[in-house]
């Protein structure tokens, strides 16, 4: 099995505009061949990160090496990377052929040479035959894929992907994402891809950094995100969370005995330093990690008696919001519609049960 090199580091890399810090001491390692996703909400910084790498912004401080080089005095047109954008940046007047063999005409490569890499362009990104057509004879979809092949006419080491798909509706945004992984496993080459939709960059990535107020708060394969988030910040921000106020009551044998707000005493799994005898801890649980029932007994262990305070029915998955005393908010549950009937008998106000496996409990530190 051969082992992926690290390709690209930013090393502890910050830019200010101003007061402002845009990003904050960052460093990352990423990987060749890597289709690595910046996550986060607006302003965190993840675009003027990218930016930086392309070299559109310079960085107020530290280093960014691509391939062992530091880029800091490379210009962007000199850069092994590419950028494709989130508004594709078609040029009207040129036809797809056109549009594609932009960068090559200004690489002065002969007319053979490029209608060779155009056609080889085409076929990357399944539009074979679409040379002549103009932008407003493509769709959304057909665009995006325009804008991705011209960026990779040009071979870059390095494909940097700014919410390229953010224009597109959702079922064509689902169907693209499947085709962006494709063609990112195809071509071979590194791929760094922004986005402040979780499920985008889940579903894309072999692993995610998570960025808010310019740092990044965790960076991780999808699953380790998901299933084990680092602080209640990541945790809230990735998917659907319920939170429980906590306090340690007992450690033993990597046990922990936990009195949490709403569902009594429970036993965890005592992962991390912040887990002490006598600490305040917060208490997570997926919506979709929880089992909905209308029987149940107040002695069986992680189980807990609520009230229906209402559902959603959304085609493919429900959820219900299940008042619990003690708690303040309703605790939320999900599920597929298989294995999910005890649904439809429900009724608003009724007594229903919750309960749930003593290894889907997360445990954060408070923050």
């Amino acid at each position: 099995m051969t082992t992926k090199q690290s390709f690209i580091t930013i090393d502890g890399v910050s830019k200010h505009f101003g007061d402002v810090i845009a990003v904050d001491n960052v460093s990352i390692d990423i990987e060749q061949g890597e289709f690595f996703s910046l996550l986060g909400p607006s302003g965190c910084g993840k675009t003027t990160l990218l930016r930086m790498l392309a070299g559109f912004e310079s960085t107020t401080s530290g280093e960014i090496y691509l391939d062992g080089k530091a880029m800091s005095e490379i210009p962007p047109h000199q850069r092994p990377t590419n950028m494709v954008f989130q508004n594709y940046a078609i040029f009207p007047h040129l036809d797809v052929s056109g549009n594609i063999a932009y960068g090559l005409r200004k690489d002065k490569l002969g007319k053979v040479e490029q209608t060779r890499r155009v056609d080889e362009a085409l076929e990357m990104v399944k539009l074979p035959g679409y040379g002549k057509r103009r932008a407003h004879e493509l769709s959304g979809g057909q665009l995006q894929r325009i804008a991705l092949a011209r960026a990779l006419v040009k071979r870059p080491k390095v494909l940097l992907l700014d919410e390229p798909l953010g224009a597109l509706d959702k079922k064509l945004r689902e169907e693209m994402q499947l085709e962006l992984r494709a063609l990112q496993e195809s071509v071979g080459i590194t791929f760094i891809f922004v986005t402040h939709d979780q499920e985008e960059a889940l579903t894309l990535s072999d692993r995610v950094a998570v960025m808010a107020r310019g740092e990044v708060l965790q960076m991780a394969s999808p699953q380790q995100l998901y299933n084990r988030p680092f602080n209640v910040e990541v945790a809230d921000f990735i998917g659907q969370m319920n939170f429980f106020d906590a306090e340690v009551m007992d450690l033993q044998d990597d046990e922990a005995l936990l009195d949490v707000q709403g569902l009594g005493q429970l036993k965890a799994s005592a992962e991390g330093e912040f887990v002490q005898k006598g600490a305040s801890i917060v208490v997570a649980l997926r919506p979709e990690k929880l089992l909905l029932s209308e029987k149940g007994d107040a002695g069986d262990e992680n189980t807990v008696k609520g009230e229906l305070s209402t559902s959603a029915y959304l085609g493919s998955r429900s959820h219900f919001f299940v008042a619990v005393d003690g708690c303040e908010e309703p605790i939320e549950v999900a599920g597929q519609d298989a294995g999910f009937g005890a649904g439809e008998s429900l009724q608003r106000g009724g007594e229903v049960w919750l309960s749930w496996a003593r290894e889907s409990l997360v445990l954060l530190p408070v923050t």
